[in-house]
């Protein structure tokens, strides 16, 4: 009798094990559909992006002609409608700046001069990581604030994460200046070949330097780094403009689609990811207050990309 209710139990047991396989099984065991599988390893989308120096220099030192703080209180809500956006000089009226900005992820300024660099960004995206880096080199009035570039990792979808540079270099056109930017150009591209290699890039801002002029090396600076010229490739066809022997850079504001901008939009594709230019505007009329006047002494420049993403 004793043994027949070994043998039962031993049976139960066995029942019991063979069940929990089952139903463990079926608790970790996930089937993906079809069509999520082939989302998951294919990801297209279109992004926007500005980038803007808005003057935000001292009032009695800007060039600007207008209202410093009302005219970067009205910049922080026209630049709504763009996905990520850099601006340059940013310095002494950041409040007014983010004031009436509705993008959900903003950089934290770094201050007013002379401690400030002037470099934020605001994005619709989430930023996951952020930093600043002084130029080693500098002159003139470039020297009396914290001029650089910034760098920030931004997440365009859950598999997706684009390395984002906001630069803003030396300006000016003397030997001693020249030199100088020259030299910023060439600590970025250090800079993006040792943390962005082999990442998707986005490097937008005031280069302050032209193809036309002799002494900047644009052509240097873009071979380091695979990095494309959106303006070059979308509206010049991908013909760069000629080296000027007498260069005479033309007044920002009279800038134009088919004229050359200072301020540049470059990206790099990388093995997953793959941009292409959708359009490209110096923005004429989007940026000027009630009476038509420009809100800064720059034009703001924006791109469209069309980017996808495979597994």
């Amino acid at each position: 009798m004793v043994l027949i209710i070994v043998y039962v139990l031993i049976g139960f047991v066995f029942i019991l094990f063979v069940f929990y396989k089952q139903l463990k099984r079926k608790l970790i065991s996930v089937i993906i559909p079809a069509e999520n599988f082939k989302s998951s390893n294919f990801i297209e989308n279109k992004i926007s992006l500005l980038t803007y120096n808005i003057a935000g220099l001292p009032e009695r030192i800007s060039a600007a002609k207008t209202s410093r703080n009302t005219s970067i209180a009205e910049i922080g809500m026209k630049v709504e409608p763009f996905d990520i956006v850099n601006v340059q000089e940013d310095f002494n009226y950041n409040t007014a700046l983010y004031s009436g900005n509705q993008h959900p992820f903003r950089t934290d300024t770094r201050g007013k001069i002379p401690y400030g660099d002037g470099l934020n960004t605001v994005s619709k995206y989430p930023i996951i990581e952020y930093h600043r880096i002084p130029w080693r080199n500098c002159s003139g009035s470039d020297c009396w604030t914290v001029k650089g570039f910034s760098f920030a990792k931004i997440q365009l979808a859950s598999q997706v994460v684009v390395d984002v540079y906001n630069v803003h270099a030396n300006a000016g056109h003397t030997a001693r200046a020249s030199k100088a930017r020259r030299e910023n150009l060439r600590q970025l591209a250090a800079y993006i070949h040792e943390h962005s290699a082999g990442q998707p890039l986005i490097v937008m801002g005031d280069f302050n330097a032209h193809y036309t002029f002799k002494k900047d090396n644009l052509h240097e600076f873009i071979l380091t780094t695979g990095l494309i010229d959106g303006w070059v490739v979308f509206l010049q066809k991908g013909i760069f403009p000629e080296i000027a022997p007498k260069f005479i850079p033309l007044e920002k504001l009279t800038l134009r689609n088919e004229t050359e901008s200072l301020d540049k939009i470059f990206f790099r594709n990388s093995k997953n990811v793959q941009f292409s230019v959708v359009d490209y505007q110096v923005e004429i009329a989007r940026f000027k207050n009630s009476a038509g006047l420009d809100l800064s002494d720059h034009l703001a420049v924006s791109m469209e990309l069309q980017w996808v993403w495979k597994a």
